[in-house]
């Protein structure tokens, strides 16, 4: 049976770096065809990218991909440092728009497309797809990886002025809204009641299990973790730390508790932070506390490498605040295919700690408690001492997969077609 043809509009995709939304499209895209439809992704010059990675990281392999120039206001526009706000509405990437909504049509026309998808929170790309259907008359999803107008949220008046007429205009322009979590369909039915029920779908994130296999086939054997009793233990967060809403303030006042009460836990622990896009910051917070020794701030690697990272660590970390309660970390469902211990700092009235519970696969601590955290530490390393851990199994683990995941994409996009 012959594929369709879906047009996926997304900023963040190869060769762009630090991002796990750029896995999300790309996993879309190429197991998209299993579920009977060809993507033709749009996205961005890579010099609109903050970082680009190469290798196996840049490999879209054979996705039909069609770039449209974008430029940084921040970056490419600016003069002094400061650049027309009106080239930054609703986001730095407006010039994105220019050129990609003329490409969209043609693509659509050319391409006989028969369903639209852009993903949020590069703003501009809703931008582009309301356009796109706007003057196609194509069936258009529109993807909250995140949500987006959250009252105070953007802090700039004129930002957050424009991302809600925004978010309004999708809500009545678009055929579909895909979320990532419970709470935020929860809370956009909330907002936008006169909906249908079924207009709000959620389509989670998820882990790739070709990419853990490429991994596992790099350690020539399944992972061997040395018994814990007595040994130093290592806990790694992999990627993107924000300052804001992944604080890790709390998280080293307690291992510097540790340290000053000459607890033997300052001993057994290290940990590892690996990519953060902050390490300047949070090296200042660690030499003013004096845990350079407990603490490691580790570069990016390709994708590939850290995947075998997690899955040869002793435990996983997740910081998470409150303010993100409707969120989860796109990391969280590959901590669960790795099968390591997770500790997971955030609200246990939030999305995060509802997903670890559902799946019985980690310790809970809020995010903003050191003695909490300090606890929740102490009761990580004798779990592992005691050997009481049990990973998700795989068969348990593989409902988050990525290719899972795609076919509940695909069943939205049916549901458009005639």
């Amino acid at each position: 049976m012959a594929l369709r043809n879906a047009l996926l509009i997304a900023f963040q995709f190869p060769p762009m770096r630090g991002s796990s939304a750029v896995q999300r499209t790309l996993r879309f895209a190429q197991h998209l065809p299993k579920a009977g439809w060809k993507p033709i992704v749009l996205t961005a010059t890579p010099g609109a990218y903050d970082a680009v990675s190469t290798g196996v990281d840049s490999d879209t392999g054979s996705i039909e991909v069609h770039r449209a120039l974008a430029l940084d206001a921040a970056r490419h526009l600016s003069l002094f440092g400061r650049y027309p706000q009106r080239l930054a509405l609703p986001d730095r990437w407006r010039t994105w728009a220019y050129r990609a909504v003329p490409t969209a049509i043609r693509l659509a026309r050319e391409r006989k497309v028969d369903v639209v998808w852009s993903t949020f929170p590069i703003a501009t790309a809703h931008q582009i797809g309301l356009a796109v259907a706007e003057r196609t008359g194509l069936p258009w999803i529109a993807e909250f990886r995140d949500p987006m107008w959250q009252g105070d949220y953007p802090p700039d008046p004129r930002v957050n002025a424009s991302w809600k007429e925004l978010e309004e205009r999708v809500f009545r322009c678009a055929s579909r809204v895909i979320v990532t979590t419970r709470g935020a369909a929860r809370d956009y039915r909330a907002r936008f009641p006169e909906v249908d029920d079924g207009f709000i779908r959620i389509v989670e994130n998820g882990f790739d299990e070709d990419a853990f296999a490429s991994a596992e086939s790099r350690l020539g054997s399944p992972a061997v973790i040395a018994p814990a009793a007595g040994r130093r233990l290592t806990l790694l967060h992999s990627g993107v730390i924000y300052p804001s809403e992944r604080d890790p303030a709390c998280l080293f006042d307690a291992l510097a508790s540790f340290k000053s009460r000459g607890d033997a836990m300052a001993g057994r622990l290290t940990l590892k932070l690996r990519a953060t896009s902050n390490d300047a910051l949070f090296r200042r917070m660690i030499e003013g506390r004096g845990i350079e020794d407990m603490v490691q701030l580790e570069p990016p690697i390709d994708y590939v490498s850290a995947l075998e990272e997690m899955l040869t660590t002793d435990g996983l970390l997740i910081l998470q605040a409150a303010n993100c309660n409707t969120q989860v970390p796109a990391k969280l469902y590959e901590y669960f295919r790795a099968g390591r211990p997770i500790v997971a700092l955030t609200d246990p009235a939030g999305d995060t700690a509802a997903a670890l519970n559902e799946a019985a696969a980690g310790i809970i601590a809020p995010l903003d408690s050191a003695a909490a955290i300090a606890a929740a530490l102490r009761e990580f390393v004798r779990r592992c001492d005691a050997q009481e851990w049990r990973p998700l199994s795989r068969l348990s683990a593989g409902r988050y997969s990525r290719e899972h995941r795609t076919a509940e994409l695909a069943e939205v996009f049916g549901e458009l077609q005639p």
